[in-house]
Parts: C-alpha cells; sequence; structure tokens
C-alpha cells in the first residue's frame, strides 16, 4: 500500500512539473539501466556505449530502428566482386572542429580500429582483421577488398565509429593486413575519447564532458547533415536499479528512463502523466558453459572432471528450465521463450521450432547417463545490473538446477566486473546476453560459438572453449557465402548442430522498455539503444 500511495504522489509531482520542465527548455534528460565504459567509440560494443556513440559518431552505414541497414556516411554502395566493395561518401559533412570529412577519415578510423590495444575481447577489430585493403581512389571513395567473401560487410559497417585523420600520426596511411598502416606516433587512447580532445564526430551531439559511471552531457551540433534533433542538450546518467531510475523519473529528474522494473509497467500504464514504450527485441539472454577445461575454476570446487565437456549434462541443465514459467513469473511477460538464437523468421532460423522443452525428469535421466546420478556441485554467475530482471532470472536458473540434483551457489555481480571477469575466462557457467547488428543468425554463431579464430574474427566471444569441426565447417562456409538463400541453409544447419550440442543454452528474448514523463514520447527501437533524436515533444 505504501508503494501504491508513493507511485501515486509521485505520479502528481510530475504532473505539476510538465509544463515547467517540459519540451520547451530543449533539455533532454535520459537515466540510462547501464554504465557506459568509456567515450572511445572503439573500444567495448556494449549497448550503452553504442548509445553514447551514436550521438557523438556516425559510421559509412546505420541501422533503421527494425536492424536494416541504410545510408550514413556513404550514400550508396555496391559489390564489384565476392571481394570488393566500393562505397561513395556524403559530400558536405563536417566534423565537429569544423574539418571537412573525407576518404582519409575513413581510412584512419579502420586503422585505428585494427590498433587499438585498449580495445575489449576485438569488439570492433574483428569487423576490420579480414579487411585486405582500403583503397581511396578519390577523396569521396572508399574502396574495401576483403580477404574472404564478407556477405555482411554494409552490416558490419555500422559498428565502425569514423574519427578525424588528423587524430591519426602518420604522413601516409596505408591499410593492408596485418600492418600499421604507416602510423608513427601514439594512437588516440581511451583517455584521450573519456577527456573530449579525441571524441570529434560528425554526429548530431559533441561531447560537453564525460563521467565514467556519472552525467554525460552532450551539445547539439548545429552543423550536423542530417535531421538536427530537437533538443539543444543532452544529458545521460546511468541508473543501474530500477528503484531509483523509476523514482526519478516519478520526482521529476528525467524526462526518460530505460528499463522500469517490469513489475510497474502495470500501474505506470495506468498513470495519466506517464507514457510507456515498449519494442520487441533480438537480445537474447543465454547461458554459456565452460566445455572445454577439466578441472573448470567452478565445477565441482575447481577439482576433478568437468561435467561440462559432456553435452548430456548440457542437455540436462536446458531440459530443467520451464522457460514459459520464466517469461510470465519472473520477466513479467516482458520477454519471449527462446527455441533458438534469433527469433523466427530472421534468417538462418529453423522454421516452425518449438520451445526448448521443459522436462527434469529427462533431466536427472541424462545426468545419470552421463555419469552424475547424484548430480554435481557448480558456482553460477551473472550480472545484477545489466539486463532486465538478471538476478532474479538468476536466482530462478538455480533454484530450477537445484530441482534436478545440482548443487548450485550463486555469484551476481555488477556488469562492470562482470564483463572483466568473463573476458579472462574466469567462469565455468555464466549468464550473458547478446543483441543481433543484422537480422540473421550468422554473428551469433560466428562469435559466440565458434572455435577462436583472430585473424577472422571468430570466436571472439566463445568464453566457453566449445569446440567442434562440423559446426565450424557449416559456420565458415555461411560466412563465405554471398547467396542469401544457400547462407541460410548453412546457417541453419549450424544451429541445428548447436542446439543438439548446447555449448550455449537460450533462454529468452527481452523486450524493451522506455518510460517517459508528459510530454516526451519516445517509439523504442529493436536494437536497445535510446537516441534522442527520435524523442520528440507532444
Amino acid at each position: 500500500m505504501r508503494r501504491r500511495l508513493a507511485i501515486a504522489f509521485l505520479a502528481a509531482a510530475v504532473a505539476a512539473s510538465a509544463g515547467a520542465g517540459g519540451a520547451a527548455a530543449q533539455t533532454l534528460r535520459i537515466a540510462m539501466a547501464g554504465e557506459t565504459t568509456s567515450a572511445d567509440p572503439h573500444q567495448y560494443g556494449l549497448t550503452p556505449n553504442t548509445t553514447l556513440r551514436a550521438h557523438i559518431f556516425n559510421a559509412l552505414t546505420e541501422n533503421a530502428p527494425d536492424l536494416s541497414v541504410m545510408p550514413g556516411l556513404a550514400t550508396r554502395w555496391k559489390r564489384e566482386s565476392d571481394t570488393s566493395w566500393i562505397f561513395h561518401l556524403r559530400p558536405g559533412v563536417t566534423f565537429h572542429d569544423g574539418s571537412p570529412f573525407t576518404a582519409e577519415d575513413v581510412v584512419a578510423s579502420f586503422c585505428r580500429v585494427r590498433n587499438n590495444e585498449g580495445e575489449v575481447t576485438q569488439s570492433f577489430s574483428r569487423y576490420v582483421r579480414g579487411f585486405e585493403r582500403v583503397e581511396t581512389p578519390d577523396a569521396m571513395t572508399v574502396r574495401i577488398v576483403t580477404s574472404h567473401p564478407a556477405p555482411l560487410l554494409p552490416s558490419d559497417l555500422t559498428n565502425l565509429a569514423i574519427i578525424p585523420r588528423r587524430l591519426v600520426p602518420a604522413g601516409k596511411l596505408n591499410f593492408q593486413a596485418n600492418q600499421q598502416c604507416g602510423v608513427q606516433g601514439a594512437w588516440p587512447t581511451a583517455q584521450d575519447f573519456n577527456e573530449g580532445r579525441a571524441a570529434i564526430g560528425t554526429g548530431p551531439y559533441r561531447l560537453v564532458s564525460y563521467t565514467r559511471g556519472g552525467l554525460i552531457e552532450l551539445a547539439r551540433y548545429d552543423a550536423y547533415w542530417g535531421e538536427k534533433p530537437h533538443w539543444a542538450t543532452l544529458r545521460l546518467t546511468p541508473v543501474t536499479a530500477a528503484g531509483p531510475r523509476l523514482a526519478g523519473l516519478l520526482a521529476g529528474d528525467h524526462d526518460l528512463i530505460e528499463a522500469p522494473n517490469t513489475a510497474d509497467l502495470v500501474r505506470l500504464r495506468q498513470n495519466p502523466a506517464v507514457h510507456v514504450s515498449a519494442a520487441p527485441t533480438t537480445r537474447l539472454i543465454f547461458l554459456q558453459f565452460d566445455a572445454a577445461r577439466s578441472p573448470s575454476p567452478f565445477m565441482q570446487g575447481g577439482t576433478g572432471p568437468n561435467p561440462l565437456q559432456d553435452a548430456r549434462v548440457r542437455q540436462a541443465l536446458s531440459l530443467a528450465i520451464d522457460r514459459k514459467a520464466l517469461a510470465s513469473r519472473v520477466m513479467d511477460d516482458v520477454a519471449v521463450p527462446a527455441s533458438q538464437f534469433l527469433p523466427d523468421g530472421m534468417a538462418g532460423t529453423i522454421p516452425g521450432l518449438p520451445l526448448l522443452p521443459y522436462d527434469p525428469a529427462r533431466a536427472r535421466a541424462l545426468l545419470a547417463e552421463a555419469g552424475f546420478p547424484q548430480g554435481f556441485s557448480l558456482t553460477f554467475h551473472a550480472t545484477n545490473n545489466r539486463y532486465v530482471n538478471d538476478a532474479r532470472l538468476a536466482q530462478a536458473i538455480a533454484q530450477y538446477w537445484q530441482r534436478v540434483g545440482v548443487k548450485v551457489e550463486l555469484e551476481t555481480v555488477p556488469s562492470a566486473a562482470f564483463f572483466t571477469r568473463r573476458a579472462r575466462k574466469e567462469f565455468s557457467v555464466a549468464m550473458g546476453g547478446w543483441s543481433a547488428d543484422a537480422a540473421e543468425t550468422l554473428l551469433f554463431l560466428q562469435l559466440w560459438l565458434a572455435s577462436p579464430d583472430p585473424s577472422r574474427g571468430f570466436g571472439s566471444s566463445n568464453y566457453g572453449g566449445w569446440s567442434d569441426p562440423d559446426f565450424d565447417r557449416a559456420v565458415r562456409e555461411a560466412a563465405s557465402t554471398m547467396d542469401p538463400a544457400a547462407r541460410a541453409s548453412l546457417l541453419q544447419q549450424a544451429g541445428r548442430m548447436a542446439l543438439e550440442r548446447m555449448p550455449v543454452a537460450p533462454v529468452h528474448f527481452e523486450s524493451a522498455t522506455w518510460a517517459s514523463r508528459r510530454g516526451f514520447r519516445y517509439p523504442g527501437r529493436v536494437d536497445q539503444t535510446t537516441l534522442a533524436a527520435e524523442v520528440t515533444p507532444e
């Protein structure tokens, strides 16, 4: 009762303050659900980083809200052959420092991505490692020659922010595979971006100040080449706990918040002072198993054989989970139970695949068949501030495993510590999340499940170490197949193998939600980013 009275009281405060601090001020205050790790657009591919990057920087191509590829700093492109693409650049574009955008800036940016020592888990370098050459036929044309056919190149380029040539110290740049591009001095560092010296893009906003874990301030760039956003000033504040985010919205401290607590959505939708929007997403929440090491650090106390090396054990852990109940009781129906690695209907998915079954009896039988009739022990790691209801979800999954005889110790940690530890492969069983950049399964299979091959960007997120030659063969062939129908068939083959051998167990797809004060509207995006240009005043 106290909670309902508090929400009602704060809602009245929102209604009273909407006119005083609303759209007329042209300042937009967004509370983000996750923290950025840096203002460096080439450091780490987290969604909060992507949100910040999209305001300051552009790429050659951009993602539409539905993940389709549209022109960015390149107005058009065509494939000259299976390994050669030509991109025609947008004229009249300037960086925030007033310098004109040219093909040399593209080469400099790709060179920096290729040689960024501060990058985390090949977040961006995997996209350029397959570039054999990057050529500039003239100041407004770029040719990318790849070492292998790259069917998703236009989509891949949406991830590569363009920075000014002057930030890369070199006489003449020359991008060729496995070279340093002719750079003589020091590459720009993450600190250079965080302190603003290097945070110079062509995007709709310029960076005013950046504080990791705190307020990020941006100002509209009035010479922006595209449609100028309504908001002259943008303030992004990470508030990783859902309760304080909502309280800040209702108190008038924020205009728009990401990911309100799912339990509050019914009441918020009934509140005339608040607008709630939702969008289905490709954000897959999944369980990643250490299928390679024995012993594994958090299996059986770190001693003895690792049960997760047996596919029957991994299947048993999947069978023990009731995904429908999780979506209803834990996620408050703001999730869709997963049967595979992307929602049905996207390229490479298996048509009509039923929901992954819940069968605890079969799970116990598989454990006994694998030699663990009395179960085993494990420590399960998850974030507690990154995904929707992540700590609650992990707790429920742990309880399901306990019911089939697996002794589980749950450790939930803040996302910054979790991602650092996961990159060092410290975990045995971890809950992760991933959102697709393109509407097909290739990227997930290539990054999370394929055997590591840094030269081609395969397996960069395969923290579980699973390796299967048949699966690798199908994914590698798909990655080099330009025909969409043939590629989809190969991806379906690989998807069936992955679901049978279960190195990663899909759980559900998040639905993204936002809540805003009266006077502000945001339609939402499939990629879960929050873009000021798409927030409109009522």
